[in-house]
This record gives structure tokens, sequence and C-alpha cells, in this order.
């Protein structure tokens, strides 16, 4: 059905993260092509949500969350991980969706390593890339939503909300 638009991106990240499950992520790095379905996300909402990186204030590292929706956020955790954030929303309102999954890649970590994301894509727009997009499908699956994992360091509202979504067939395999 082709590539999301910028316009796709501008809503909030909650509402894109119900949105992504089901549509595809398209690589194109080091000559091979992939496309695999997104299967979770997790919404962080902007400055006033206490696990989001934002919430400490504008910093070098979270500069890329201040960016147009449509942009990503890259960065790395445990000294080991690259984690995949795709922006939303307007410039200067930072709030971004972490992909957790995607076809054959369970886990933020897992989908990193298995499609070659690393730092250096930190910044890529979505919209004009030519190695990672998102593209719609048509496929609206079934999502069941729940609490964000990790982020005990929140506190409550933020621990409780229901901001990951998961596809209903995916959690049933866990």
């Amino acid at each position: 059905m082709g590539r999301v638009d910028r316009d796709f991106f501008l809503a909030d990240a909650v509402t894109i993260a119900g949105l992504l499950p089901g549509m595809d992520l398209v690589t194109e790095t080091g000559g091979n092509a992939g496309r695999y379905m997104i299967t979770e996300t997790e919404a962080y909402l902007g400055d006033g949500d206490r696990a989001c990186h934002a919430s400490r204030g504008r910093t070098p590292r979270t500069e890329p969350m201040y960016m147009e929706g449509g942009h990503l956020y890259i960065y790395f955790v445990y000294g080991m991980h690259w984690m995949l954030n795709v922006v939303t929303g307007p410039a200067d309102y930072p709030q971004a969706v972490l992909i957790r999954g995607v076809s054959h890649y369970p886990g933020p970590g897992r989908v990193t390593r298995g499609l070659g994301i690393d730092g250096s894509f930190n910044r890529e727009d979505l919209v004009v890339s030519g190695r990672i997009w998102i593209e719609e499908t048509g496929y609206r699956p079934e999502l069941v939503a729940g609490p964000r994992v990790g982020i005990g360091y929140a506190g409550e509202p933020w621990i409780s909300k229901p901001w990951r979504f998961i596809i209903k067939n995916e959690k049933e395999k866990k």
C-alpha cells in the first residue's frame, strides 16, 4: 500500500503506537532488503511522561525526540543494545514510539541486532530514507494494551499507563 507519509507521524505517540502493529518496517542495509511486520510497540509521551527520556530535559542524547515526527531516535542501553524509536508529533514536542518487536525478532534489542540497526540510524527520516521506512499494509490486527516494560523508576501513574501494544496472537505465543 506504500510508504507512510509525514502526516501519519504527526499524531501523538500513544495513537501512533496503536497504529504501527501490523504495518511493515522495511530495511535496505548492506545490500540486504527486509520486510518485517511490527508486532509490538510502546509509547513515550513527551516531557510530562516521567518514563520518557525527555522528562529530564533537552540534551544532546534526546535532541532527536524534538524533531518533527517521522525521524528516528536511536540510543544505546546496557552497553550492548541499540533501541529503535520512531519520533511522533510536531517538532519541539518530544515523544516517540519504541519498536519492541517485529516478525522474527521479539524484543527491542533483537530487533536492532537482527535488522542491522545501530547509532548511524539516529535522526534518520523515515519519510525519505533509502535504507529504512514504514509501509502501510492495510492489516489491522487485534491488539492487547498493557503497561510498559522496565520503567519502575517513573512511579505512578506512569508505570500503569496501558501504552504498550502487542498483536494479540503474538502475546498468546509468549
